[in-house]
């Protein structure tokens, strides 16, 4: 499913880290420039990987081209790199209907349900979708938050402390919203967890 060559070229986001998105940076700090000026409803933000090179074929397998196994793969890379968060479970990105539809099944879910094995953690649908929203791709980052802003409800209350599972974080604007959502509906602390995140 991947190569050893391509398996070393993924670039591991282990840090230094922004404490809060989980950017790279040159030192350890609190707040980064990308996010300090952001009202952030997640806690905290990690990733395996960057979303670069490899990581893109890898994840357009994944999405695009039905390779429901590099689910487990996606997992394991996730383990060796993010500690597993202090929570109470684990949730994720609901899907949009069309998109699932096509492929037949949601790697967001995927991922967290394989994460939920290896953390021991109850995996648990907490999210839906509120509206159809356009793809997020070559949006700017104002047109990607105000594209998810409230487009997403939580269809349960959700326990104290709460990872939220997607794909990649790219600007951080769809997991803001569903982190947004869960906290409106009881949730104190949300824990974004992506395979890959995009670096600026």
């Amino acid at each position: 499913m991947l190569c050893p060559p391509c398996a070393r070229l993924l670039s591991r986001l282990q840090g230094p880290l922004c404490a809060r998105c989980g950017a790279p940076t040159a030192w350890p700090v609190r707040r980064c420039l990308e996010c300090a000026e952001r009202r952030l409803a997640f806690s905290s933000a990690r990733a395996a990987v960057t979303y670069a090179g490899p990581a893109r074929a890898f994840v357009r397998a994944w999405k695009e081209h039905g390779l429901r196994r590099v689910a487990a793969m996606a997992a394991e890379l996730v383990v060796e790199v993010v500690p597993c968060p202090a929570a109470d479970a684990i949730t994720y990105i609901p899907p949009d209907g069309r998109r699932s539809k096509r492929r037949g099944y949601h790697p967001a879910e995927q991922l967290a349900n394989e994460l939920a094995g290896f953390w021991e953690l109850a995996s648990v649908p907490l999210l839906a979708r509120t509206r159809p929203v356009a793809r997020q791709t070559g949006l700017s980052l104002g047109e990607r938050r105000a594209n998810v802003r409230g487009a997403f409800r939580a269809t349960a209350r959700p326990p104290t402390t709460v990872v939220l599972v997607d794909d990649v974080y790219t600007t951080g604007a769809t997991v803001g919203a569903a982190a947004s959502a869960l906290r409106t509906a009881g949730a104190r602390t949300v824990h974004a967890v992506t395979f890959a995140r995009a670096v600026r």
